[in-house]
């Protein structure tokens, strides 16, 4: 899907996202697409330049797995200068935790480069599966 590059594009992208999901991956991890979803948004917005047309592409893709499904969100804009950065966020800062989020929430992430601008992406193995290293032990 294509959404203009501005915030009310993260919001668009977040709701055709649930829509079209909510009856294929378990609710948790829909959560988790959304909250992925939203920051890598939100990022394109804040720190890319748009793509032709003033716009951001916004993609999803389910895959069979061992286990159950992966998805894979991706969000494609004009680049910047400097690519995504994980930067250290101080407990006051209002900002810089979205891609921490995103490390957080994904079994992994990437940024892809190509002429028209770049891809940041994130895939979830198998959906509905629980990360071994989120397991607190009581």
């Amino acid at each position: 899907m294509v959404v203009p590059h501005h915030a009310v594009g993260a919001r668009l992208a977040r709701h055709r996202l649930a829509d079209e999901l909510a009856d294929v991956v378990p609710p948790t991890l829909l959560a988790d697409l959304v909250a992925v979803l939203a920051e890598l948004v939100g990022n394109a917005v804040r720190h890319a330049d748009p793509l032709p047309g003033g716009v951001v592409r916004v993609a999803w893709r389910l895959r069979a797995a061992a286990g159950g499904q992966t998805v894979q969100l991706r969000v494609t804009d004009g680049g910047s200068a400097s690519g995504p950065l994980m930067r250290v966020a101080t407990p006051d800062a209002v900002d810089g935790r979205g891609l921490h989020i995103v490390s957080g929430l994904a079994s992994r992430w990437g940024v892809e480069r190509d002429g028209l601008g770049q891809s940041v992406w994130a895939e979830f193995d198998p959906a509905g599966s629980i990360r071994p290293d989120l397991v607190v032990a009581g």
